[in-house]
């Protein structure tokens, strides 16, 4: 917003200059002197124009159409173009200077689309991974408690197991020293 105020000041004083120096070069001050563009100019020269003390108040002399003022037009039309030029160039550098900054913040914002993007697909996969690690924790879980039934079961069928080998054993045992008598 502040730098369309100040293209739309600057425009405005350059059109008001341009103005200026066309009714000196054509010798019709004194319609310009009552237009609404010179106290335009006139309070631009009075508050913002970067002039010479003795450029600022030749040219409000001329603007103000001092009685009292001698006319040098060639003088007041030299301080109002070089002033114009002063401008312009001030305006194209803003111009200049806003059209990069356009430029920066544009790619500034690609980028951090991009950026965006890449973090957006990062916490996708992140949260497939997780819910595909819960899943297989869910799946080990149930694994183990199968095996550890299967464990209890096989302990029980090993102790089982040693009991009989046991009993047989004795009764092999049995067998061998009945048949040796």
């Amino acid at each position: 917003a502040a730098y369309a105020q100040e293209e739309a000041d600057a425009k405005a004083n350059i059109a008001a200059l341009t103005k200026a120096t066309a009714a000196i070069e054509k010798g019709m001050t004194g319609s310009f002197l009552q237009s609404a563009v010179a106290n335009g100019l006139k309070r631009f020269v009075m508050e913002k124009a970067v002039l010479s003390d003795d450029a600022r108040q030749d040219v409000l002399a001329f603007l103000s159409g001092s009685e009292g003022y001698a006319p040098r037009s060639a003088e007041i039309t030299g301080i109002l173009n070089q002033l114009k030029d002063e401008m312009s160039k001030g305006l194209e550098d803003a111009i200049a200077a806003e059209e990069a900054a356009i430029k920066t913040h544009e790619a500034l914002m690609a980028a951090k689309k991009k950026e965006v993007a890449a973090l957006s697909e990062a916490v996708e996969s992140k949260m497939t991974r997780t819910g595909d690690l819960g899943v297989s924790v869910a799946q080990m879980k149930s694994g183990l408690s199968d095996t550890e039934e299967s464990l209890i079961a096989d302990k029980e069928f090993l102790a089982d197991l040693d009991k009989d080998c046991e009993t047989k054993q004795s009764e092999w045992e049995e067998i061998e020293k009945t048949r040796a008598d």
